[in-house]
C-alpha cells in the first residue's frame, strides 16, 4: 500500500471572517500563541508522519512560503549574538524532513476545485491528506495522541478513506458538511453512508460535522476533475467524497478524540488563544 506522504493545505482564501486583522496578512499568518496558524497545522501533519506539504495559494500570500524558507540574515545575526536558543527556534520552523511546496489556485471556486489544483504533484494513485488550516485540532489537555496520524495508520490498515467528524449541536448543522453513519466512539471510525454539505436541521442525517480532516485516495482527483458545481455554485469536496462512495468505496468517519479550535473567526481564535496560552504557562 502507498504510504500517505502529502498533505495538501489550501491557503489561498481571504479571510473575511478575520477581518480587519486579515487585510494586510494572510489569515493562515495570524499568530496562535507564539508562533503563525499555518505552523500549528505543519506541525500537526509532521507528528502524523506526513513531512510533504502542498500549500494552495494565490498571489498576496507569500509571506506563509517565506516562513518555512531560511533566513540567513537573521540567523548569521542570532549566531553572531550567541542567542543559540532562538536559532534552535528558527530550525523547528522547517525542519529537514519537511518539503514544502506551493501551487497557485487562479479563481476562488470551492475547496474542491482547491484540493485538484495540486493533482498534478501527487503520483498515480497515490493517497494524501487535506488540512484545513481554519481549524486547529489539539491533543485533550495531558495527552499526546495525534488524531491525523490515528487517520493515516487506519487507511494504511485497510485503504479506507478516513473523515474527521465531531459532533455539533443540531441547530448548527446547516454550518457544516453533515455525514450519514452509525456514532463511533472517539478515536474509531464508522462506515458512512453519505455525506450533504450544509443541510437544514430537520433534514440532517447526523450531527456529525466534517471539521477540515481528510484522508483521502488519489480516485478522489479524477472525480474533482469533472465535478459539477454544488452548494454555493462550488465545486464541493464532499460532493466528490460522496460519488466515491457511490462507486462502492468504502469511507469512514473518523470521530476525533482531541479538541478542536476554529481559528477562522475572531471568537474561536481569541479561545484558542487563550486556552493554549494558559496551557503553556503563559499569563493572560
Amino acid at each position: 500500500m502507498t504510504q500517505v506522504r502529502k498533505a495538501i493545505i489550501p491557503v489561498a482564501g481571504f479571510g473575511t471572517r478575520l477581518l480587519p486583522i486579515s487585510k494586510a496578512i494572510p489569515k493562515e499568518m495570524v499568530p496562535v500563541v507564539d508562533r503563525p496558524l499555518i505552523q500549528h497545522v505543519v506541525e500537526e501533519a509532521l507528528a502524523a508522519g506526513i513531512n510533504e506539504i502542498i500549500l494552495v495559494t494565490r498571489a498576496g500570500k507569500s509571506a506563509i512560503e517565506d516562513h518555512f524558507d531560511a533566513h540567513f540574515e537573521l540567523e548569521h545575526s542570532l549566531a553572531s549574538k550567541g542567542k543559540d536558543a532562538l536559532l534552535e527556534t528558527l530550525s523547528a520552523i522547517s525542519p529537514k524532513k519537511l518539503k514544502v511546496t506551493s501551487v497557485r489556485q487562479p479563481n476562488a471556486k470551492g475547496l474542491g476545485h482547491a484540493i485538484f489544483c495540486a493533482a498534478h504533484l501527487l503520483d498515480k494513485d497515490e493517497p494524501f491528506a487535506v488540512i484545513l488550516p481554519d481549524v486547529l485540532v489539539k491533543p485533550q489537555v495531558g495527552s499526546t495522541a495525534c488524531d491525523l496520524g490515528s487517520m493515516v495508520e487506519r487507511w494504511e490498515a485497510n485503504s479506507a478513506s478516513q473523515i474527521m467528524v465531531e459532533a455539533v449541536p443540531q441547530e448548527e448543522v446547516y454550518r457544516y458538511g453533515i455525514v450519514d453513519c452509525d456514532e463511533p466512539a472517539a478515536g474509531e471510525s464508522a462506515d458512512m453512508r453519505g455525506v450533504v454539505e450544509k443541510p437544514a436541521p430537520e433534514e440532517a442525517p447526523s450531527r456529525l460535522s466534517v471539521i477540515g480532516r481528510y484522508v483521502l485516495p488519489y480516485r478522489i482527483m479524477e472525480l474533482l476533475r469533472d465535478q459539477p458545481p454544488g452548494a454555493g455554485n462550488e465545486i464541493q469536496l464532499t460532493d466528490a467524497i460522496d460519488r466515491l462512495m457511490q462507486e462502492g468505496k468504502t469511507v469512514q468517519a473518523f470521530r476525533m478524540h482531541g479538541r478542536t479550535f476554529d481559528c477562522g473567526h475572531i471568537e474561536g481564535w481569541l479561545k484558542a488563544n487563550t486556552t493554549l496560552a494558559r496551557e503553556a504557562g503563559y499569563e493572560v
